[in-house]
């Protein structure tokens, strides 16, 4: 399991190898694995079961609206990454919501959930089920799957920089929007956004019946923070995430202002700018705020001795950091660093055939 964290698959197909393994080492009927925004802790994507999908609004609607036991967002923040519901309820799984509204009906019972953190980051979340019939997860179980966390947090943060390997269609022109009912129903969609739907679906758009769990999170952060009463009216909640032609794309969810009726949740898809991802690459990178800043230095052509004065420091400790960095990305000379940065995030945007914006960024 460990060396699968490290062998440099793609998201989705390191999720669905991870899941297929762990079953061979603790008894699962059901399952899901989602990467996060580590910012924002919503979800961007899922590699989940049919039987956990069809019911995809429900589980949106328990973690970001309802109160209950294990939600995601307090492992992440909490001192332990991982823990069950049998644990939290004391063995009564009927004290908690998502129990008896949603997993009971479907004839599920023991829940683990671990929350996939690295450093001060959580890149994914992971949810592991079993049938009524079958024992509750044991302290083992959950020790176990606490001992692997780190490792599939690398493996969730590493693949973000690698990409989707399913072949996928040619990314849309522009900016895309969708509308929600407040039951995060569809209730209309632009071809634009029809066309990102297709590039961020956990399986294929338009055949699949649910949206992406990326749009019911967004929209459910929305309803979570108007139901606070303490959220500015023009607050967007976002998310960003890559696609799977390699491009990256911020989602916004807004509430529509309505004369005659209650507003319509908006979901508002464009691709990001170089301020929104460069935070999210150099984290993703593992890098600290000092490599972040000199690797944004070098991608713009700075020398050695100019990244000395931009930041105030002498050029051995420049080189020291250069040494850091190559380590860490993989590469072994500033060269292969451009390039490599290159490739992976400027590249899927010239394939377009679109010209660079003011800003060098590709429109």
């Amino acid at each position: 399991m460990v060396r699968l964290c490290h062998d440099g698959l793609d998201s989705r197909t390191f999720r669905v190898e991870t899941v297929r393994r762990l079953r061979k080492l603790i008894p699962v009927d059901a399952s899901f694995f989602a990467t996060a925004d580590p910012a924002t802790l919503l979800f961007t994507s899922a590699v989940v079961d049919d039987v956990l999908a069809h019911a995809t609004a429900q589980f949106i609607e328990n973690e970001f609206l309802k109160d209950d036991s294990v939600k995601f967002a307090s492992l992440a923040r909490g001192r332990s990454p991982v823990d069950s519901l049998g644990v939290a309820t004391k063995g009564e799984l009927v004290r908690s919501t998502r129990y008896q509204e949603i997993l009971a009906p479907m004839e599920l019972g023991g829940e683990l959930r671990a929350a996939l953190v690295v450093g001060s980051k959580c890149w994914g979340f992971m949810c592991l089920h079993r049938e009524r019939s079958s024992p509750n997860f044991t302290p083992a179980e959950v020790a176990f799957l606490a001992t692997l966390t780190p490792h599939l947090a690398e493996g969730v943060r590493t693949a973000l920089l690698i990409g989707d390997a399913r072949v996928a269609s040619p990314p849309p022109d522009g900016p895309g929007l969708l509308l929600l009912g407040n039951d995060l129903s569809l209730a209309a969609i632009t071809p634009a956004a029809e066309a990102w739907l297709a590039e961020i679906a956990e399986s294929d758009w338009p055949s699949s019946l649910e949206l992406p769990n990326a749009i019911y999170a967004v929209a459910a952060r929305l309803l979570a923070l108007e139901r606070s009463g303490h959220t500015p009216p023009d607050l967007m909640p976002r998310m960003r995430l890559r696609t799977a032609s390699g491009r990256w794309l911020v989602l916004h969810a807004s509430r529509l202002r309505a004369a005659d009726a209650e507003g319509r949740i908006a979901v508002i898809f464009e691709e990001a700018r170089p301020s929104e991802i460069a935070p999210l690459i150099v984290d993703a990178y593992g890098l600290t705020k000092r490599e972040g800043e000199i690797t944004r230095l070098v991608l713009r052509g700075l020398s050695t001795a100019e990244v000395s004065g931009e930041l105030h420091i002498t050029s051995n400790t420049v080189r020291d950091h250069f040494k850091a960095i190559f380590d860490k990305v993989g590469v072994r000379s500033r060269r292969e660093l451009v390039g490599q940065v290159f490739a992976q995030h400027y590249q899927p945007r010239m394939a377009t055939g679109h010209e660079p914006d003011a800003d060098g960024w590709f429109t």
